[in-house]
């Protein structure tokens, strides 16, 4: 089921319990919007809330702050593809939809927008088509991952907030062919989320890729004696630290140098047009040469039944052949053990006779001479020859 007919039977469910009158909110469907993405390179869809809002029903009077959120996912599944994420940090702010898709993410992605009303309920949907083209250079051999730790991931995806920063990385890297590759919150890569203080944020790895070499700053910022000052808790070895502020504080020990070299691509299976050529005629194969299947049935059968066979016999052999014998036992035992085994088994002999046959009477002790119920006072010498059988209290 759809999720705006889920959304319309949540609301009539509403409607048959608590008995409202409220008309249905609507649902409104938008053009289909078509964008284009290049591989290894950064991809951000901005859903902007006006667009969205002006699909909403008119006839009454709206401040412009009316709080939407937004839903995607990809066509006929309940997620988005891999490479593909989506942040909103408030109803009040636009959501965005970016990644960096790959060699083998080459294709159309259709994504199914779907934006809430939180007022009213009503709902906009629009179907985003995405089409993943590969890079004219392919990848970049050169990049570099900054972690940005006083900013947000939405705070690092709109173009001015790129531009920005790719400009104060040139600084650095000394390169003019720079572009951002991807773009990961640091919750994303295991980070914690900060405490709700102001001014906490939660970090941004940017990846930016080039085709020229990384400058002696940055190499010195990653090489093994930096990353010893990092262990001890100092600052790395490098002389860019202060070049992207104040816009962007940069952890120079999460710094991350790659260099990727083109891997050499084989030559995929060339398809034919699946039709036979003219003249060509399908051969069968021919026919297979009849196989004696007697030896491997009576394999299959007899192995088991001798394997059987022989446990059978040890298994007798071990419970008839075996055994020890009475007499052999009592020859083994010593006559203390015997002497002491025939004294207890004839006492228990006597106890038991003697329980059988209680002709002595109770002792006096153990009779009831007074009846706490109704003040009687009983006879301790009964004239029933079995004292024992008497009630203690009257039937």
């Amino acid at each position: 089921m759809e999720v705006p007919e889920m959304l319309r039977v949540w609301v009539l469910a509403a409607m048959a319990m608590g008995g409202s009158r409220a008309t249905l909110p609507d649902h409104r469907v938008l053009p289909d919007h078509h964008v284009s993405a290049e591989t290894g390179s950064i991809f951000v869809h901005e859903l902007e809330r006006e667009l969205f809002q002006e699909a909403f029903l008119a006839g009454r009077e709206d401040d412009g702050a009316t709080p939407i959120t937004f839903q995607a996912h990809l066509r006929d599944h309940p997620d988005l593809p891999r490479w593909l994420r989506y942040i909103q940090r408030d109803p009040h702010q636009p959501g965005y939809l970016y990644g960096c898709p790959t060699a083998t993410e080459v294709g159309t992605h259709a994504i199914e927008v779907l934006a809430y009303n939180r007022h009213t309920y009503e709902t906009v949907a629009q179907l985003l088509i995405i089409t993943v083209i590969p890079a004219p250079g392919g990848e970049p051999p050169y990049q570099g991952e900054f972690l940005v730790g006083n900013r947000n991931v939405e705070e690092l995806l709109p173009a001015a907030a790129q531009e920005i920063f790719l400009q104060a990385t040139a600084s650095v890297w000394e390169q003019d062919d720079l572009h951002v590759i991807n773009v990961t919150s640091a919750l994303d890569r295991g980070g914690r989320v900060p405490l709700p203080i102001e001014g906490r944020k939660e970090g941004v790895y940017v990846k930016v890729g080039s085709r020229g070499a990384f400058s002696p700053c940055l190499a010195s910022a990653a090489s093994p004696q930096s990353r010893f000052h990092c262990s001890l808790g100092q600052q790395p070895l490098a002389s860019c630290y202060d070049t992207f502020a104040p816009h962007f504080t940069i952890r120079w020990c999460n710094l991350t140098l790659l260099q990727v070299w083109p891997s050499p691509t084989s030559p995929g299976p060339v398809w034919g047009s699946g039709v036979l050529e003219e003249g060509g005629d399908f051969q069968p194969p021919t026919e297979v040469p009849p196989r004696d299947l007697l030896p491997g049935y009576l394999v299959t059968l007899l192995v088991p039944l001798a394997v059987a066979a022989l446990l059978c016999l040890l298994l007798g052999h071990l419970m008839c052949c075996r055994r020890e014998g009475v007499q052999k036992r009592d020859l083994e035992t010593s006559d203390i053990q015997l002497v002491h085994h025939t004294t207890i088994h004839g006492d228990t002999e006597e106890l038991r006779h003697m329980a059988g046959s209680r002709d002595v009477p109770r002792p006096l002790s153990t009779l009831p001479m007074f009846n706490v119920r109704t003040g009687q006072r009983i006879n301790p010498m009964p004239g029933s020859p079995d004292g024992a059988r008497v009630p203690l209290l009257p039937q």
